[in-house]
């Protein structure tokens, strides 16, 4: 027993000296300690999980037959069923809505306001597209854009090229919020210029902002860095939709799925074959914007079917199952495609698209990123031929017309004399509140000019989902991979 307690501080010491040995993470190839300075400082930051972006809803990717639900009434068949996978990926709950825009054109307008007038009248959504030859629209011309009344109602009137540029801004302002929120920057509402966020210009060492207190640096030759993207701390850029991410999103399958056996293929984003509501306490109710019959915006006086005349607020109707409003309805929306008729038989069975340019940092004569813009973007430019050289999964930069057959000389579309296709031609989806039922599917699909808005275009925001599919606190997925030992 004497022996015994001789021995304990010596085994209690030993324990506390592997404790702290455990302390740091060691690399499973060469047995050398992350984070620590004496040994270079190589990090291995914790990460956990990505985080939600404002105004995001996480959609979980699968299988799932994309294409026609309703039949094909326009006789185009471009949109044969064809069973694909999409990712996980997060989508806006919403529709981007007029307060949302209006937000943005405030933001541009103060900061490149004075030197730059162009961009901000690059980024005006065209009220005029509220104009028709025999109807009084006068109102919405003025109004529908500014006025409080419609400030949660979607915003219309905006191109492709315009949605673009939105995204891209969100992306700066998500990340520059959460710099500040960690501490990393202070707030500086005098931005003007180039001296405003930009993501890339940040990783690229070119924006310096208003310092509050930067990270420590574990290289032992140096003491504080900038955040770098293996943090995990700034968020992958807002886009827009894939097509089949957005016709995926707007199914919501996930509500009609036991087990790996989808119940009903669905017409509409929710269930059954009729666009109102078969429910005990809504029965009747129509389930989405849009026009019922020749001359029926919103139904009769007194008992209006779906209470709008033109768009609604974003938060109208009941959500799908993933949450997300309006899949149906309401505006169509603009999704990252290029349109072909043929995109469905043509593209890869994950994660379809086609529209891929290739592009990366222009580089200045020493091989290092060129300086920024004078709005403070990096520059971006097509892959060059050096950079596709002997890569064996594309040669190209430009890769629209990918096995097109026109080769963008337009041969086959003959465009401006028999076809509008063209490579400017984008896919938008949805239908709109001055559709049929018919555009309302998630399948059909219509396309318009990248530069071209009309009264009942809108649009709502993507982001990538990196990592777990699912969650990493998600305990069938722990489950599958402990059976793969």
């Amino acid at each position: 027993m004497k022996s015994m307690n001789k021995l304990f501080p010596i085994v209690l010491l030993a324990f506390m000296v592997a404790a702290s040995a455990c302390n740091k993470e060691r690399s499973s190839v060469t047995g050398w300690n992350y984070n620590d300075p004496k040994n270079g400082g190589f990090e291995n930051q914790p990460y956990a999980e990505q985080e939600t972006g404002p105004g995001l809803v996480l959609v979980q990717g699968g299988t799932f037959t994309m294409g026609r639900t309703e039949q094909e009434i326009k006789m185009d068949w471009d949109n044969i069923p064809r069973r694909v996978t999409v990712a996980s990926f997060y989508m806006d709950e919403t529709e981007v809505a007029n307060i949302h825009y209006r937000e943005y054109l405030y933001w541009i307008e103060r900061v490149y306001g004075l030197d730059y007038p162009e961009v901000l009248r690059k980024a005006l959504p065209d009220t005029l597209v509220w104009r028709t030859q025999l109807a009084y629209n006068e109102p919405y011309v003025e109004y529908y854009l500014r006025h409080p009344a419609y400030k949660y109602y979607p915003v219309v009137g905006v191109n492709w090229l315009q949605a673009t540029d939105f995204c891209a801004w969100r992306t700066d302002r998500v990340n520059e919020r959460i710099l500040i929120r960690e501490g990393v920057l202070r707030e500086n509402h005098a931005q003007v210029n180039e001296d405003n966020f930009n993501t890339d210009a940040y990783f690229a060492g070119q924006y310096e902002g208003l310092v509050k207190s930067p990270l420590r640096d574990l290289n032992p030759n140096r003491d504080v860095r900038k955040v770098k993207m293996e943090d995990g701390i700034l968020l992958p850029r807002y886009r827009l939709p894939t097509e089949a991410e957005w016709e995926f999103a707007a199914l919501g399958l996930i509500g009609n799925t036991v087990y790996e056996r989808v119940t009903d293929r669905r017409l509409y984003p929710w269930d059954g074959h009729i666009v109102r509501s078969s429910g005990k306490n809504y029965q009747g109710e129509i389930l989405a914007n849009f026009k019922r019959g020749r001359g029926d915006n919103m139904g009769v006086a007194g008992r209006l079917n779906d209470n709008a005349d033109i768009p609604a607020p974003v938060t109208s109707y009941w959500p799908n199952d993933y949450g997300l409003y309006n899949m149906a309805g309401n505006v169509n929306e603009w999704v990252m495609d290029v349109y072909r008729p043929l995109s469905g038989e043509d593209n890869n069975d994950f994660n379809p698209f086609r529209g891929n340019v290739y592009t990366s940092f222009m580089k200045d004569e020493e091989g290092a990123i060129a300086e920024k813009d004078s709005l403070g973007r990096i520059i971006r430019e097509g892959a060059t031929d050096r950079e596709v050289e002997n890569r064996r999964n594309y040669d190209r930069s430009d890769n629209i017309s990918y096995i097109d057959g026109d080769e963008s000389e337009y041969i086959n579309y003959k465009y401006g004399e028999t076809s509008l296709i063209s490579d400017k031609a984008r896919v938008y989806k949805g239908g709109g509140w001055k559709d049929r039922a018919y555009w309302v599917t998630p399948g059909a699909r219509r396309f318009l000019d990248e530069d071209q808005s009309t009264d009942d275009i809108g649009f709502r925001c993507a982001m990538t989902r990196v990592g777990s599919p699912v969650g990493l606190g998600n305990k069938r997925q722990i489950v599958n991979n402990s059976k793969r030992k």
